[in-house]
Protein backbone atom coordinates (compact mmCIF):
# COMPACT_ATOMS: atom_id res chain seq x y z
CA UNK A 1 0.00 0.00 0.00
CA UNK A 2 2.91 2.29 1.02
CA UNK A 3 4.67 1.64 -2.32
CA UNK A 4 1.65 2.32 -4.23
CA UNK A 5 1.68 5.47 -2.53
CA UNK A 6 5.29 6.18 -3.31
CA UNK A 7 5.05 4.93 -7.61
CA UNK A 8 1.82 7.34 -7.80
CA UNK A 9 3.55 10.46 -6.41
CA UNK A 10 6.78 10.25 -7.97
CA UNK A 11 4.90 10.02 -11.19
CA UNK A 12 3.01 13.13 -10.46
CA UNK A 13 5.75 14.84 -9.63
CA UNK A 14 8.04 13.77 -12.87
CA UNK A 15 5.19 14.04 -15.04
CA UNK A 16 4.35 17.81 -13.44
CA UNK A 17 7.54 18.76 -12.81
CA UNK A 18 6.90 18.89 -9.03
CA UNK A 19 4.51 21.03 -9.89
CA UNK A 20 5.40 23.62 -11.90
CA UNK A 21 5.07 22.26 -15.30
CA UNK A 22 2.00 24.37 -17.03
CA UNK A 23 0.10 21.01 -17.63
CA UNK A 24 -1.09 21.51 -13.89
CA UNK A 25 -3.66 23.78 -14.89
CA UNK A 26 -5.09 21.22 -16.88
CA UNK A 27 -6.12 18.59 -14.33
CA UNK A 28 -9.29 19.00 -12.52
CA UNK A 29 -9.96 17.38 -9.27
CA UNK A 30 -13.11 16.65 -7.19
CA UNK A 31 -14.99 14.93 -4.94
CA UNK A 32 -18.43 14.28 -3.14
CA UNK A 33 -19.01 15.32 0.30
CA UNK A 34 -22.26 15.90 2.53
CA UNK A 35 -23.49 19.44 4.06
CA UNK A 36 -25.61 19.39 6.90
CA UNK A 37 -28.23 21.64 7.74
CA UNK A 38 -26.42 22.05 11.03
CA UNK A 39 -22.93 20.96 11.62
CA UNK A 40 -21.80 21.46 15.50
CA UNK A 41 -18.98 23.86 16.00
CA UNK A 42 -15.69 21.77 16.92
CA UNK A 43 -14.56 21.76 20.87
CA UNK A 44 -10.87 24.12 19.27
CA UNK A 45 -13.73 26.37 17.35
CA UNK A 46 -16.53 26.97 20.59
CA UNK A 47 -13.51 26.96 23.33
CA UNK A 48 -13.16 29.80 24.84
CA UNK A 49 -10.89 32.39 27.18
CA UNK A 50 -11.22 32.52 30.56
CA UNK A 51 -9.90 34.77 33.78
CA UNK A 52 -7.99 32.71 36.46
CA UNK A 53 -9.98 30.60 38.78
CA UNK A 54 -13.11 31.32 36.26
CA UNK A 55 -15.26 28.31 36.04
CA UNK A 56 -16.18 27.46 32.26
CA UNK A 57 -19.84 28.43 30.98
CA UNK A 58 -22.17 25.94 30.70
CA UNK A 59 -22.48 24.43 26.95
CA UNK A 60 -25.39 22.24 25.87
CA UNK A 61 -23.92 19.23 23.88
CA UNK A 62 -25.74 20.18 20.33
CA UNK A 63 -25.37 16.81 17.51
CA UNK A 64 -25.44 17.47 13.85
CA UNK A 65 -28.36 17.36 11.87
CA UNK A 66 -30.27 14.81 10.20
CA UNK A 67 -31.37 16.85 7.01
CA UNK A 68 -28.15 16.70 4.99
CA UNK A 69 -27.26 16.78 1.04
CA UNK A 70 -24.54 15.31 -1.12
CA UNK A 71 -22.52 17.96 -3.25
CA UNK A 72 -19.74 16.86 -5.86
CA UNK A 73 -17.19 19.97 -6.10
CA UNK A 74 -15.06 20.15 -9.15
CA UNK A 75 -11.53 22.77 -9.19
CA UNK A 76 -8.93 23.33 -10.90
CA UNK A 77 -5.84 25.85 -10.29
CA UNK A 78 -7.53 29.12 -11.31
CA UNK A 79 -10.86 27.95 -9.32
CA UNK A 80 -13.69 26.61 -8.80
CA UNK A 81 -15.21 24.61 -12.02
CA UNK A 82 -18.84 23.53 -10.78
CA UNK A 83 -20.40 21.86 -7.67
CA UNK A 84 -23.66 19.54 -8.37
CA UNK A 85 -26.04 18.41 -5.56
CA UNK A 86 -26.85 14.93 -5.41
CA UNK A 87 -30.71 14.97 -5.43
CA UNK A 88 -33.13 12.23 -4.36
CA UNK A 89 -30.57 10.06 -3.37
CA UNK A 90 -28.12 9.01 -0.76
CA UNK A 91 -24.98 7.62 -2.67
CA UNK A 92 -23.20 8.50 -5.55
CA UNK A 93 -24.08 5.65 -8.27
CA UNK A 94 -22.10 5.42 -11.59
CA UNK A 95 -25.09 6.39 -13.23
CA UNK A 96 -25.14 9.35 -11.51
CA UNK A 97 -21.85 10.12 -11.77
CA UNK A 98 -21.89 9.92 -16.13
CA UNK A 99 -25.42 11.38 -16.62
CA UNK A 100 -25.61 14.15 -14.34
CA UNK A 101 -22.00 14.85 -12.77
CA UNK A 102 -19.69 14.70 -15.29
CA UNK A 103 -21.38 16.02 -18.23
CA UNK A 104 -21.66 19.21 -16.28
CA UNK A 105 -18.22 19.09 -15.77
CA UNK A 106 -17.48 18.81 -18.89
CA UNK A 107 -20.06 21.46 -19.81
CA UNK A 108 -17.84 23.86 -17.81
CA UNK A 109 -14.59 22.99 -19.45
CA UNK A 110 -15.86 23.62 -23.04
CA UNK A 111 -17.46 27.23 -21.70
CA UNK A 112 -13.97 28.05 -20.19
CA UNK A 113 -11.77 26.50 -23.29
CA UNK A 114 -14.43 26.83 -26.45
CA UNK A 115 -11.26 26.25 -28.76
CA UNK A 116 -10.00 23.20 -27.02
CA UNK A 117 -12.81 21.71 -24.54
CA UNK A 118 -11.49 18.60 -22.85
CA UNK A 119 -8.42 18.26 -25.29
CA UNK A 120 -5.58 17.88 -22.89
CA UNK A 121 -7.52 18.03 -19.66
CA UNK A 122 -7.56 15.36 -16.92
CA UNK A 123 -9.56 14.22 -14.49
CA UNK A 124 -8.27 13.64 -10.44
CA UNK A 125 -10.74 11.51 -8.45
CA UNK A 126 -10.31 8.89 -5.52
CA UNK A 127 -11.26 5.52 -6.45
CA UNK A 128 -15.00 5.11 -5.40
CA UNK A 129 -17.11 2.32 -7.05
CA UNK A 130 -18.58 4.86 -9.17
CA UNK A 131 -15.50 6.52 -9.92
CA UNK A 132 -13.90 3.19 -11.01
CA UNK A 133 -16.83 2.17 -12.92
CA UNK A 134 -16.58 0.56 -16.54
CA UNK A 135 -19.28 3.07 -17.59
CA UNK A 136 -17.45 5.83 -16.42
CA UNK A 137 -14.40 5.04 -18.26
CA UNK A 138 -16.22 4.84 -21.25
CA UNK A 139 -17.77 7.81 -20.84
CA UNK A 140 -14.29 10.28 -20.06
CA UNK A 141 -13.05 8.08 -23.29
CA UNK A 142 -15.69 9.84 -25.48
CA UNK A 143 -15.21 13.38 -23.86
CA UNK A 144 -11.19 13.17 -24.57
CA UNK A 145 -11.11 13.40 -20.61
CA UNK A 146 -8.16 11.99 -19.48
CA UNK A 147 -7.09 10.04 -16.29
CA UNK A 148 -4.95 11.33 -13.39
CA UNK A 149 -5.32 8.35 -11.02
CA UNK A 150 -5.33 8.06 -7.62
CA UNK A 151 -3.57 5.69 -4.80
CA UNK A 152 -6.17 3.76 -2.62
CA UNK A 153 -6.85 5.17 0.79
CA UNK A 154 -5.22 8.38 0.42
CA UNK A 155 -7.17 11.54 1.53
CA UNK A 156 -4.08 13.04 2.40
CA UNK A 157 -3.01 12.99 -1.63
CA UNK A 158 -6.80 14.83 -2.66
CA UNK A 159 -7.34 18.23 -2.84
CA UNK A 160 -10.54 17.98 -1.72
CA UNK A 161 -10.11 16.53 1.55
CA UNK A 162 -6.91 17.98 2.51
CA UNK A 163 -7.68 21.19 1.57
CA UNK A 164 -11.75 22.53 0.04
CA UNK A 165 -13.78 20.53 2.46
CA UNK A 166 -12.30 20.88 5.40
CA UNK A 167 -11.57 25.34 4.94
CA UNK A 168 -14.96 25.35 3.75
CA UNK A 169 -16.80 23.74 6.54
CA UNK A 170 -14.73 24.74 9.31
CA UNK A 171 -16.98 28.52 8.16
CA UNK A 172 -20.33 26.51 8.10
CA UNK A 173 -19.77 24.84 11.48
CA UNK A 174 -21.75 26.35 14.34
CA UNK A 175 -24.56 28.15 11.36
CA UNK A 176 -28.01 26.93 11.08
CA UNK A 177 -29.92 26.74 7.84
CA UNK A 178 -33.32 26.01 7.46
CA UNK A 179 -33.11 23.90 4.80
CA UNK A 180 -30.29 21.32 3.32
CA UNK A 181 -30.44 23.32 0.50
CA UNK A 182 -29.93 26.49 1.75
CA UNK A 183 -26.70 24.86 3.52
CA UNK A 184 -25.78 24.13 -0.13
CA UNK A 185 -25.88 27.30 -1.18
CA UNK A 186 -24.24 28.95 1.05
CA UNK A 187 -21.35 26.38 0.58
CA UNK A 188 -21.60 27.27 -3.37
CA UNK A 189 -20.57 30.85 -1.91
CA UNK A 190 -17.62 30.23 -0.25
CA UNK A 191 -16.56 28.22 -1.98
CA UNK A 192 -16.73 30.67 -5.09
CA UNK A 193 -15.50 33.42 -3.04
CA UNK A 194 -12.12 31.31 -2.25
CA UNK A 195 -9.71 33.98 -4.41
CA UNK A 196 -7.13 32.53 -7.31
CA UNK A 197 -4.00 32.74 -4.67
CA UNK A 198 -6.02 30.23 -2.54
CA UNK A 199 -6.49 27.63 -5.63
CA UNK A 200 -2.88 27.83 -5.76
CA UNK A 201 -1.47 27.36 -3.27
CA UNK A 202 -3.62 24.50 -2.41
CA UNK A 203 -2.27 22.92 -5.59
CA UNK A 204 1.22 23.68 -4.45
CA UNK A 205 0.46 22.22 -1.40
CA UNK A 206 -0.60 19.33 -2.98
CA UNK A 207 2.59 19.04 -4.89
CA UNK A 208 4.69 19.06 -1.70
CA UNK A 209 2.58 16.67 0.21
CA UNK A 210 3.75 14.16 -2.45
CA UNK A 211 7.05 14.72 -1.67
CA UNK A 212 6.43 14.79 1.86
CA UNK A 213 5.00 11.12 0.93
CA UNK A 214 7.90 9.84 -0.60
CA UNK A 215 10.35 10.94 1.83
CA UNK A 216 8.39 8.80 4.36
CA UNK A 217 8.38 5.73 2.64
CA UNK A 218 4.44 6.04 1.38
CA UNK A 219 3.04 6.66 5.13
CA UNK A 220 0.36 8.17 6.01
CA UNK A 221 -0.01 12.01 7.35
CA UNK A 222 -2.91 14.51 7.89
CA UNK A 223 -0.53 17.84 8.15
CA UNK A 224 2.59 19.15 6.71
Amino acid sequence: QRQNRVNWCKKMIEKFDSGKSRRVSEIVTGDETWIYSFDPETKQQSSQWLPKGGAPPMKFRRSRSATKKMVATFFTRSGHLCTIPVDSQSTVTANWYTTACLPEVVRQINEKRPSTGCRGMMLHHDNAPAHKAGVTAAFLDDVCLGLVGHPPYSPDLAPCDFFLFPTVKKVLRGQRFESENAAVQRYIELVEALDKTTWKDCFNQWFDRMNKCIEANGQYFEKL
